[in-house]
């Protein structure tokens, strides 16, 4: 089968690769969707930064992948042939603390293996998966949605619940890449009344404002104070979640959090200063780190999703087939697009 590998450097490699068998316990796909995701640019195609969880092994890329199962190991019990599944793209040992709690992304097991990471990913025709950590795709969600929750929806989410959305919020969202734009979405449909969104990408904003996730979009930094302002009646916004990784606009979240309100860092990387008293501490603030989500709360997102009537996939603005994975990937680090996704036609 065909597949795709990121040597760094900014560029796409095209593998054969053979298909593979399902072990114990494992089933394997028919890849339909496998979307790009920020990490992958930051940490994996410019060059290989990532030590540990983000260790990039050789492997063929994507972590963001959905499919139909076309073959099942010995001893699988849930899923048939034909079920089309969401995969939760880290794969534990199933034993550490972490891993019984649901959160595989954090498994302190030398055996922990992310699809695209350490473990063949979505960039190719077929993907061999552990049944325990596939999700059943409910109707009408489609193999684009399900990809974009198998990791930035899910990630957008969990940083939601951390941040306990809901209906007395106001929101804002720094940062409007593919997880900035699924914290908006997500976020209005958890009840938050105001979504004031920011990026320096003016395209960005537009494809927020367009897509009706922002009440209130902001390309110029400068401009975001008044905006809030305007937006909250000058006390700010219960919550505002970073998902830029971004150290300007991780400081900007911070401080238009309102007083006893939450804050949320979700972006990877880089670094970040403020004023600790005057930012966090007199305004009785807190503050959280949140990483990838949970299984169960994957599956949660997927029930909900439909119950709200979203699709993830409105925020996809670039579809390309497998062997346009080079142009994807030039594209989803020019850093002007919605989601960019490699499907597959019937």
């Amino acid at each position: 089968m065909q597949g795709v590998r990121l040597p760094g450097d900014s560029t796409v490699e095209h593998v054969s690769v053979s298909v593979p068998e399902p072990g114990p316990g494992q089933v394997l796909l028919r890849m339909r969707a496998s979307s790009i995701c920020g990490s992958d640019i930051r940490a994996i195609y410019r060059e290989h930064l990532g030590h540990g969880a983000e260790a990039y092994q050789g492997v063929v890329a994507g972590h963001e992948p959905c499919g139909e199962v076309v073959a099942l190991g010995p001893g699988t019990r849930r899923l048939g042939v034909g079920d089309r599944v969401v995969v939760y793209h880290i794969a534990g040992c199933g034993l550490c603390d972490e891993c019984r709690r649901g959160y595989a992304v954090g498994c302190h097991s030398p055996f922990r293996a992310a699809h695209g990471w350490q473990r063949d990913g979505g960039h190719a025709e077929y993907l061999l998966a552990e049944e325990v950590s596939c999700l059943l795709l409910p109707e009408p969600l489609t193999f684009v949605d399900g990809a974009l929750v198998s990791c930035g929806f899910g990630t957008a989410y969990e940083g939601l619940l951390r941040a306990e959305v809901s209906g007395l919020d106001r929101l804002l969202v720094t940062g409007l890449g593919p997880v900035g734009l699924a914290t908006a979405m997500l976020g209005r449909a958890m009840g938050a009344t105001t979504v004031v969104g920011s990026d320096p990408s003016a395209e960005r904003v537009r494809l927020a404002e367009e897509l009706g996730l922002v009440d209130v979009g902001v390309s110029d930094p400068g401009a975001l104070a008044d905006a809030v302002d305007v937006s909250t009646d000058g006390l700010g916004c219960e919550v505002a979640i970073d998902c830029s990784g971004n150290a300007a606009a991780r400081e900007s979240a911070l401080r238009h959090t309102r007083t006893w309100g939450r804050c949320v860092y979700v972006g990877e990387g880089g670094s970040v200063s403020f004023d600790v008293s005057n930012l966090l501490i007199h305004k009785q603030i807190r503050l959280h780190g949140s990483w990838v989500t949970s299984l169960l709360h994957m599956e949660e997102l997927l029930e909900r999703l439909v119950r709200w009537e979203l699709h993830p996939e409105v925020v996809v603005t670039h579809r390309f087939s497998l062997d346009q994975a080079a142009e994807a990937y030039r594209v989803a680090a020019a850093g002007e697009a919605g989601k960019v996704c490699l499907v597959w036609e019937d």
